[in-house]
């Protein structure tokens, strides 16, 4: 700097940070959706039907709002929403850029100002929006009078500001652990509770629909004193004339979002003052990781066999929209035949959904390497290299395909108690299963496409009709392929003399399946060693 002249002033943070810190949830929001023409699409499309689903629920709300029971309907809803605020920032961590309070440790800012910037910029997008939508029918659904819809305007307010708070101070707590490598590993559980989750509403609606409302009304004397619950409940409470039980539960919500707020002003200050080892790894837990990957490589196949097959594992144990996948089929394969199987409507051929969801795993094989496949491609030389490569693979999935989709069919033929019809099951998920690795392996190398590795998205830009067709087009394929056990199945079912060739309905869809897997293998290795260089281009779009 020359002598005499006047240095730049140091610029004063404001005082009031809410303006700035909403203007940067804003700039965050668009920034993403200016990134492709397929963001802004998905995200319009997605604020929609969340939009139109809440105006339906508000409507819905409203139109029962005479009905007895309907005050337990709205303490439920609300309690749903504050355990969905809760859940979602460690299933869908990335879903906020403003979750993570880390990107603004560099700043001067104290923990209180900060607290409430980020909780104003937090009633800002889609979610808030919904949420008070559903509020704003639940209250409306239970007040009838003056005093109860004044209170329906506190409870509103209060109940959101809990939702909100409750996701935050879940979030700060556990920060350090979503943005680390493994953290991430959370969203896998998100495949897992939405399996479980849809199965048990529909399962409850089917409970609800032949007992009626009624049952809700003990959950309900519970939840309505709980909150942000509560707040709900107290509009219920200043409806029949309980003034004082409307108060008590206001000053419970109202006493929930000021501890919440203060839980989430701590870990502010703790996140912002002490350092970071969640992602530090000891010297034992390394050796302890290497001796397991040797245990594990003693068990498998010598040669390039037992290589391929430890490596697909490791994906699956380790890649996170590897692992999402399996443990999004390995739920739904096992929930949808047991649960149908506990409502007395179901069949024992449902526990072949179990093999169709984890034969899905054998599709876009490459895709799943992303980038990485260049290493793949350089050790393919000729029809054999692919060959190996391939049936490496499809053994890695039948490891645990097989004794899985085994599992459920006993369990299913168990709940059932049809343990007749285990051979006719077990022997249609074979050929299944083997019809399935038999198109997966082809499709992989004709239709093969890129997963993004970061967000939540499946298959990269413009490569959508690629996974189309690969995936739904070879799953018609292995029906079709699987016809002739099915129509074998269906002979011994009908046919008066059938029963007795049941059992051999097992060794037939066995051999069956193993021969529709090694035929599947053996033509698509030459066309995979042909198009090397397309597959390469096509997986590493992402």
């Amino acid at each position: 700097m020359s002598a005499g002249a006047v240095p730049d002033p140091v610029p004063v943070p404001p005082k009031n940070i809410t303006p700035v810190v909403v203007r940067l949830k804003l700039s965050l929001l668009l920034g993403g959706l200016r990134r492709s023409g397929g963001r802004r699409a998905a995200y319009v499309a997605s604020a929609v039907v969340a939009l139109l689903f809440a105006v339906g629920q508000l409507l819905g709300l409203v139109l029962l709002r005479d009905q007895a029971h309907i005050a337990s309907v709205a303490v439920l809803g609300t309690a749903v929403l504050a355990l969905g605020w809760a859940v979602m920032p460690l299933f869908f961590p990335s879903g906020d850029e403003t979750l993570d309070a880390t990107r603004l440790v560099m700043l001067p800012l104290r923990p209180l100002p900060l607290v409430r910037a980020l909780l104003v910029a937090s009633l800002v997008g889609i979610g808030p929006l919904f949420t008070v939508l559903v509020l704003v029918g639940c209250v409306v659904a239970v007040a009838h009078g003056a005093v109860a819809y004044a209170v329906a305007v506190v409870a509103v307010v209060l109940a959101l500001l809990g939702c909100v708070a409750l996701a935050r101070a879940v979030a700060a707590a556990n920060v350090r652990l979503l943005t680390s490598r493994k953290g991430r590993d959370l969203a896998v559980l998100s495949g897992l509770v939405v399996a479980v989750g849809a199965q048990l509403v529909n399962f409850g609606a089917q409970r609800l629909g032949s007992s009626g409302l009624g049952r809700l009304d003990p959950v309900a004397d519970v939840l309505r004193w709980v909150p942000p619950a509560s707040a709900v409940g107290a509009v219920d409470s200043a409806d029949a004339g309980s003034y004082g039980a409307a108060v008590v539960q206001l000053v419970l919500a109202a006493a929930a979002v000021a501890a919440l707020l203060g839980l989430w002003a701590r870990s502010l200050t703790r996140l912002m003052t002490s350092p970071d080892a969640s992602t530090l790894q000891s010297p034992d837990a390394a050796v302890r990781e290497r001796i397991r990957g040797g245990g594990l490589a003693r068990l498998l196949p010598a040669g390039r066999t037992g290589t391929v097959m430890e490596r697909s594992l490791r994906y699956v144990w380790r890649d996170p929209k590897t692992k999402a996948a399996w443990v999004t089929s390995l739920a739904i394969g096992l929930i949808v035949p047991v649960f149908n199987a506990l409502q007395g409507t179901g069949s024992p051929y449902f526990a072949c959904f179990a093999a169709g969801m984890l034969g899905v795993q054998m599709y876009n094989q490459f895709g799943q390497d992303t980038s990485a496949f260049w290493m793949v491609a350089l050790t393919i030389s000729s029809p054999r290299d692919a060959y190996v490569e391939l049936r490496g693979r499809a053994l890695a999935l039948l490891l645990v395909t097989l004794p899985y989709a085994t599992l459920v069919s006993v369990v299913t033929t168990a709940l059932l108690d049809d343990w007749a019809r285990l051979p006719e099951v077990l022997g249609l998920s074979f050929a299944l299963l083997g019809a399935m690795l038999a198109t997966g392996a082809w499709t992989s190398a004709r239709f093969p496409y890129s997963i993004p590795q970061e967000g939540y998205k499946n298959v990269a830009p413009g490569q959508a009709g690629l996974a189309w067709i690969a995936v739904f087009g070879g799953m018609v394929s292995a029906a079709v392929l699987c016809s002739p056990v099915i129509a074998l199945t269906i002979w011994t079912n009908v046919s008066a003399d059938g029963g007795t060739f049941g059992p051999l309905l097992l060794p037939v869809g066995a051999v069956y399946g193993a021969a529709l897997t090694l035929l599947g293998l053996r033509l698509a290795a030459p066309r995979t060693a042909a198009r090397l260089p397309e597959i390469l281009a096509a997986v590493s779009k992402g």
